[in-house]
């Protein structure tokens, strides 16, 4: 078999070449249209919201942040052959084809990320997390408290090493050794069904303390009740000292934190699949359906029953604001 052929194009009209092993039999051409509907809809409505947004939005959501901007701009660049491309051809059969560059911006372009998605999950599972039992924990703050998480993105860090403290104080006294720790990896997210502010953490832990012998002492079935009580009290801790709140709007009747456990614990296979679902991507456009004559966007539901229409430039602020820290 004869090596692979790749020949770059860079919209500075540099050239690159260089060998790859062949792997004969056909290639498929992945990347998408250079200007679909999605895309034209993306272009025109993008230059619109950002001309709007400081008059429209800004006030109830906080500025525009400036990484949105380039993450948006590389995101309509995307899988466009005018931007750069490889030329790949095979030196056996001769077949070659063009794959435009992409844009490999996390969250927002739902084909870069998924890559990112599969890649994560095999990494997570072979690489970091040890061969034993998980659960799935699901842990959230109430409404309102959100608003200091959405004009502070600084804070949703925090918000992680409150769930680790919580999960390390808990399984530290089930287990009865203050030297034992779980293994956990905890994913931050901060959108629901239709986009809307939930900002809340998925997290993966053992089923079970890790002692400094490395044995694994199995813990009994999470109460998440005291769990829940410790999350509340890292998180309001956290929100004192960062000066958000103050002891008097901390009154714990109105402020409650959920926290759900799933049950039993998970299997390799559902573990890796839970791993990629748990940094997925923050919209999906198989759901989402444009209708330019209305000027509005309709969005399904995950199970498919339930819709949502959206003005036009409703629609990239609820993109935007779920597009990284």
């Amino acid at each position: 078999r004869g090596p692979i052929r790749v020949r770059t194009c860079l919209p500075s009209s540099k050239t690159a070449e260089f060998s790859l092993l062949p792997v004969c039999g056909g290639f498929t051409l992945l990347n998408p249209p250079e200007e679909g509907r999605e895309a034209a809809f993306n272009r025109v409505n993008f230059e619109t919201f950002e001309g709007i947004y400081e008059e429209r939005f800004e006030q109830r959501y906080g500025f525009f942040r400036p990484n949105v901007k380039d993450v948006i701009h590389r995101y309509l660049e995307c899988g466009v052959l005018h931007n750069g491309f490889a030329r790949i051809r095979c030196g056996e059969c001769g077949h070659e084809y063009l794959l435009a560059f992409s844009c490999k911006r996390r969250h927002f372009c739902p084909s870069c990320h998924q890559k990112r998605v599969v890649e994560f999950g095999q990494w997570l599972c072979e690489t970091v997390i040890k061969a034993v039992p998980h659960r799935h924990l699901v842990m959230s703050i109430p409404k309102i408290l959100r608003r200091y998480f959405l004009y502070n993105r600084n804070l949703l860090s925090e918000l992680s090493r409150c769930g680790w403290e919580s999960l390390k104080a808990y399984f530290s006294l089930v287990s009865r050794d203050p030297k034992a720790v779980p293994g956990a990896a905890v994913a931050i997210q901060t959108f629901g069904d239709f986009l809307g502010f939930n900002f809340h953490l998925h997290v993966l832990v053992s089923d079970g303390c890790f002692h400094e012998s490395g044995m694994l002492t199995v813990a009994p079935a999470i109460d998440t009740r005291t769990l829940e009580r410790l999350f509340r009290h890292h998180v309001l801790k956290m929100l004192l000292k960062k000066g958000k709140i103050t002891r008097e709007s901390m009154a714990p009747h109105w402020i409650q934190c959920l926290l759900r456990s799933k049950d039993p614990p998970l299997a390799k296979t559902t573990l890796e699949n839970l791993a990629r679902y748990i940094i997925r991507a923050s919209f999906s456009q198989e759901r989402m359906t444009y209708v330019p004559e209305a000027g509005s966007v309709i969005y399904h539901s995950k199970n498919g029953q339930t819709t949502r229409v959206f003005d036009a430039l409703e629609w990239p602020r609820k993109r935007d604001v779920n597009t990284g820290p």
